[in-house]
């Protein structure tokens, strides 16, 4: 642990890893966690099965649980979400831990959650939740060719708040993004990296619906499926549908009736994972259906995709694709 020692630098990112790593950090946070790229239980909810890693991503170490997209963190938002406090709050509790003397604010002695929560003689922050902020970039012939693969057009794109992006700001840490593209739902942004390891960072929370405000008033049928990519390729479609932020996520029983009342039916369109043993999307889609009463479609397996952007990727046909969804419901 390093000693304390007098300082005039700021309490800033840069300067607390001038002094330590972000592995320290990682180490010393998260209990969980062992070696780099090796998979361990998360400690942020319950994982009965090993689901998350750290690993180094564009100079970075990042923390990411495949179990649950939302958690995805560099190691000052991971502390955010562990002790649901804000990002200048996390820099004061490092400080505090490992004596890093940056700062001249002391804490109380007020413990929470097993680790010590800092208070402060000036007034707190507000509470708030990891900041992401984008720089947008021109659309390109590459994006266009992306696209195209799901017969998504721009117009649609533009439809749902989707734009190019060649920045991402993490909490003030700026990350360069290849081929990368925000989704804003809401006030809040998923970024999507279709061809790098980490395809998804997000500042999202469950109650963020995608597709949920380029819904119609009312209508005969609204689809509920597994991402905003097969919400727009249901739009090309002619359908009107929705998704939550991880399939995964059992919906609540008023955003059920909210669309029950908007919509004569509601129809559950998850991933048909037919090669998985567990088929988790199927699965899932059972159990929400039995919970509200609901119809459930899928993609059959003799076709060999699980979903409908893959079955557009892979059959290139619009009309196919609405006839077969047809014949589903």
């Amino acid at each position: 642990m390093i000693q304390s020692r007098n300082s005039d630098a700021h309490l800033h990112t840069d300067e607390i890893l001038k002094k330590i790593t972000e592995y320290d950090i990682f180490k010393y946070y998260c209990p969980n966690f062992k070696q780099l790229e090796r998979k361990f239980c998360s400690d942020l909810r319950e994982d009965k099965s090993p689901s998350v890693s750290i690993t180094q991503w564009k100079n970075r170490l990042w923390y990411k649980d495949f179990g649950h997209p939302e958690h995805s963190f560099d190691c000052f938002s991971y502390i955010c979400a562990k002790y649901a406090c804000n990002f200048r709050e996390a820099l004061y509790l490092i400080d505090n831990d490992f004596n890093l003397n940056l700062s001249s604010f002391k804490t109380n002695g007020v413990y929470s959650m097993g680790r010590k929560a800092v208070t402060y003689d000036a007034q707190p922050e507000p509470k708030d939740q990891v900041q992401i902020k984008i720089r947008q970039r021109q659309w390109s012939k590459e994006d266009k060719n992306f696209w195209s693969n799901f017969m998504i057009s721009k117009k649609t794109l533009l439809k749902f708040a989707v734009c190019p992006i060649d920045y991402c700001w993490i909490n003030y840490t700026r990350f360069p993004c290849t081929l990368s593209y925000a989704f804003k739902i809401g006030s809040k942004y998923k970024i999507y990296s279709p061809h790098e390891k980490f395809k998804w960072i997000s500042n999202t929370r469950s109650g963020n619906v995608q597709g949920w405000a380029q819904l119609p008033e009312n209508g005969n049928y609204v689809v509920l499926t597994s991402s905003l990519k097969d919400v727009m390729c249901l739009y090309e479609l002619g359908f009107s549908a929705v998704a939550l932020q991880s399939e995964m996520q059992m919906p609540e029983e008023s955003f059920v009736k909210a669309l029950k009342e908007r919509f004569k039916e509601v129809i559950i369109f998850y991933d048909n994972d037919f090669d998985n043993v567990n088929n988790p999307g199927q699965t899932m889609a059972e159990k929400i259906c039995t919970s509200f009463d609901l119809r459930n479609i899928c993609i059959p397996s003799e076709f060999g995709v699980k979903d409908i952007s893959d079955y557009i990727g892979k059959y290139k046909s619009l009309d196919d694709a609405k006839h077969l969804i047809e014949q589903q419901i």
